[in-house]
Parts: structure tokens; C-alpha cells; sequence
């Protein structure tokens, strides 16, 4: 090799280096799906012409087909700023955008997103949203440019704004037993909408009342201000939503139980029932029949499943890979590794977490189970997750990868069996799903092995 040539292969990777390809997070303004998620809520766009368009094909149409319903897809209001705009400002064309918004999209509240553009050339958004709060209209905003983050940024951007301008200042009592629940973000999460279902039933079932903000069991807008009467603030997630709970504590002094990792199986979903239940301070007589019913129902499909896995054993994989977001990561890899028994080779996160959630993660990582301590990467970049895998060893059975359609020909590369459960995911139909609580795991399952025998 020459020198020539060794110097061109530097340069080639330092300009990789500077770049990010098969990204596993929309930017910032992706947000508009967490409004589309909340019933009665209309997102409306103050970003340049295609955006909306290119976050409804990676965050719903190429993730799961999950679909739309209300506002969404290609139907949501956008400024489609241009270059005169630019040049000139873009607030008179906004501010005709939210008119003609109200006056023919039905909607309990509106939410003005901005993308790069419009904060890019300083728009006054608060300005023109202001007239029309003073005249009585539901409408918000955020500042949601694409260069903040991410999504799932954006998602708490939205999500404080509608707290502070649409909820409001609250000074009445706190309401026992009543939470606010703050799960998954919408739509990135492609198994959100079956995840909610499920988690509002195990709460419900254990003795609470639930506030619903996103979904199908959502009363929707109207649900939202209800936030201030809860007792408090249930985040479920790996560091995605901590502004919001702690915002919240601030705003209406209302406490927070922070849990981590999503309950996948009996022995995480019972211990977490009991430990929502005794930071709540209820009595735990309707939680414990609920547990002792499911844990029941779960152990009896379970021991049907042990006979397929003792005697069908050939051909099974014994380690596996989980790349996806931080919350789902943790949850799978730790029920994998410690319920089901298989070994934990490569984990890599991909949602960019900030510096102090990552040691957090880090920390849990390397106690996640009995006798199960594991080191985790970091990876925004779609190449170097793919370089990762090609370099791992899986021994000589056959490979298991959590992950999503961009290491669809990295999983083919290892002849491994290539679960979708992360962002894009464009071979999965996903309509009411889910992989967490005692029955999600049972889902999990099936779905793993299925693969595993020959089926998709």
C-alpha cells in the first residue's frame, strides 16, 4: 500500500467520522407525533417544505406501518417555509397558517412546532401564538429546531410547553392514588400504543387511577388538565422524560418515581408492581391478588414453552445482540439474559443519551441481573453499529440481533435470526403490540422462536 493510498483511507474515515448515516432518531421537530398521539391535539409546522412529510416515513410509515389517526401523516399543517421567508421573516405566514388552521382543522388544542428554518432567521413564534392565547384560542409552541437533538428531545420540548401554556398554574389538592403515567414517546417507540394499553392495565388491576396523556385509553386533551391533581409522576423510561417529571415537581410540587427499565416477565413486572405500590403508600391488597393471578397464567404458558425448549434444541441461538433505544435496550437484554437464559454479547444503544444518563445506564448495566455485568456502547452512527456487530462473537450457533431494519444486511452477513424491535423498523406491521408486563413477554417470546423454527 502506498502512502498515497494510506492517507486517502485517513482521509475517508475522518470524513466519516464527521458524519452520521442510517440514524436510528428523527430530529427534533419529529415531536409533532407526540402531539398527534394526544387525542384532540393538532400539530401545526413552522419548518421548511418535506419535513413533516419525512418525519411521518421514518417515525410511523417505515416504523412498524403504524398508521395514522387524527392530524398526522400528510395532513399536518405546515408553513413549508421557503426562501423568502427566510429573506424576509416568515411570522405573517404563520400567523395565517394558525388562522386557517383553526378555522378548518377540528381540534381541542393547537401546537406550533418550530423547525430550523424559522429559528435559524429568529422568527418571533411566541409573538404571533400570544395574540392568539389572548383571544382566548388553545394554541402553544416550542421552539423544536432539528438542531437541538433529537426526537425524543423535542418530545419533552412539547410536552413542557403544553404543561406551562396550555395546563397552567394549579394550586388545589393532590388527589391519592391517581398518577400521571409517562411511558414510551410516541411512535419512535413503535410498540407505544399496545406498551400504554398494557401498563394502564397492570396499574389499573394494582389498585390505582391512571392519567392516560398519549394513546388509546386517553381521555385527551382534557386529560392533560388533570396533570396537577395527580399524586405523582410515574416516568418509565432510561433518562427520556426526566425533564418532564422533574419540571413537574417544580411547577406543582409533585413528586417522581423514576423506574428505569421497562418490566418484561413475571419477576420484573411483580417488582415493579411492589415497588410503584409501596412509593405510593396504598394498600397492597388488590396489587398482590393481581399478582398472584397473572404470575399464575404466566408460569402455566411458560412450562408449555420449557418443553419446545428442552426438546427443540438444535438450531436455537444462545447469545444475542440488542441495538435500539436505551429504554428497550435495558428492558430486553435484561429479560433475555436474566429470565430466559440466553448470553448477552453486544448491546449498543442508539437514541444519544446525554453524558450523565449514560453513566446512569452504564451503572445499571453492570448490574443488571444475578452475576450478569456488561459493558454497553454508545453508537449514533448506523456504520459503526454495523462494524460493531461484524466484529462480535457469537460463537458457533446461530445469532440472535434485536435491532432494526438498518442491520438488516449486517444480521444476513452473520446468517443471524434479526428480531425489528428499534427505529425504522420497514418489515413489521405493528398494530396493537407489546413486549412488556407478564403477557408482552409471552408475546417476546413467541415472537423470537418463531423466527428461530422458520417462521417471520
Amino acid at each position: 500500500m502506498t502512502l498515497e493510498t494510506k492517507n486517502s483511507d485517513v482521509k475517508k474515515k475522518e470524513k466519516h467520522d464527521e458524519s452520521i448515516v442510517h440514524s436510528h432518531y428523527a430530529c427534533t421537530v419529529g415531536a409533532a407525533y407526540s402531539v398527534s398521539a394526544i387525542k384532540g391535539a393538532v400539530p401545526i409546522a413552522n419548518c421548511g417544505p418535506g419535513c413533516m412529510y419525512k418525519q411521518f416515513f421514518f417515525l410511523s410509515f417505515d416504523n412498524g406501518f403504524q398508521g395514522t389517526a387524527g392530524v398526522s401523516g400528510g395532513n399536518i399543517p405546515s408553513a413549508n417555509v421557503g426562501e423568502n421567508d427566510i429573506v424576509f421573516g416568515g411570522s405573517k405566514k404563520l400567523d395565517d397558517l394558525i388562522k386557517a388552521s383553526i378555522g378548518v382543522v377540528k381540534g381541542d388544542l393547537y401546537v406550533v412546532l418550530t423547525g430550523c428554518s424559522g429559528e435559524l432567521v429568529g422568527d418571533d413564534v411566541g409573538s404571533v401564538v400570544r395574540k392568539y392565547q389572548q383571544n382566548g384560542y388553545p394554541v402553544v409552541y416550542a421552539d423544536t429546531g432539528g438542531f437541538k437533538g433529537s426526537n425524543l428531545d423535542g418530545h419533552e420540548l412539547v410536552v413542557n410547553a403544553i404543561i406551562d401554556q396550555y395546563v397552567g398554574s394549579y394550586n388545589g389538592p393532590k388527589e391519592a392514588g391517581l398518577i400521571n403515567l409517562w411511558l414510551e414517546t410516541p411512535y419512535f417507540n413503535q410498540n407505544w400504543r399496545g406498551d400504554y394499553l398494557e401498563m394502564v392495565r397492570i396499574l389499573r388491576a394494582s389498585g390505582f387511577r391512571v392519567n392516560v396523556l398519549f394513546g388509546p385509553e386517553s381521555g385527551g386533551v382534557k386529560e392533560w388538565k388533570n396533570i396537577p391533581k395527580a399524586d405523582f409522576n410515574l416516568l418509565i423510561s432510561a433518562w427520556n422524560g426526566l425533564k418532564i417529571v422533574k419540571h413537574l415537581e417544580k411547577k406543582y410540587h409533585q413528586r417522581y418515581l423514576h423506574v428505569p427499565i421497562l418490566p418484561i416477565g413475571e419477576e420484573a413486572t411483580t417488582a415493579f408492581i411492589r415497588q410503584v405500590v409501596e412509593f405510593a403508600g396504598i394498600d397492597n391488597t388488590k396489587a398482590e391478588k393481581f399478582i398472584s393471578e397473572e404470575s399464575r397464567i404466566y408460569y402455566y404458558f411458560l412450562e408449555h414453552f420449557s418443553n419446545f425448549f428442552s426438546e427443540y434444541w438444535y438450531g436455537l441461538p444462545a447469545k444475542f445482540a440488542t441495538v435500539t433505544n436505551s429504554t428497550d435496550n435495558l428492558a430486553l437484554t435484561k429479560f433475555l439474559s436474566d429470565q430466559i437464559g440466553l448470553i448477552p454479547v453486544k448491546q449498543i444503544i442508539t437514541d444519544n443519551p446525554p453524558d450523565e444518563a449514560r453513566d446512569k445506564i452504564r451503572t445499571i448495566y453492570s448490574n443488571l441481573g444475578e452475576d450478569i455485568s456488561l459493558d454497553v456502547e454508545f453508537h449514533e452512527d448506523g456504520y459503526k453499529v454495523e462494524d460493531s456487530l461484524k466484529k462480535t462473537d457469537f460463537g458457533n450457533g446461530v445469532p440472535l440481533i434485536l435491532a432494526s431494519s438498518w442491520e438488516a444486511d449486517v444480521a444476513r452477513e452473520l446468517k443471524a435470526l434479526l428480531i425489528e424491535v428499534g427505529t425504522p423498523s420497514t418489515e413489521t406491521l405493528i398494530i396493537n403490540r407489546s413486549f412488556i408486563g407478564y403477557r408482552g413477554a409471552l408475546s417476546l417470546i413467541e415472537r423470537i422462536y418463531s423466527q428461530a423454527v422458520g417462521g417471520k
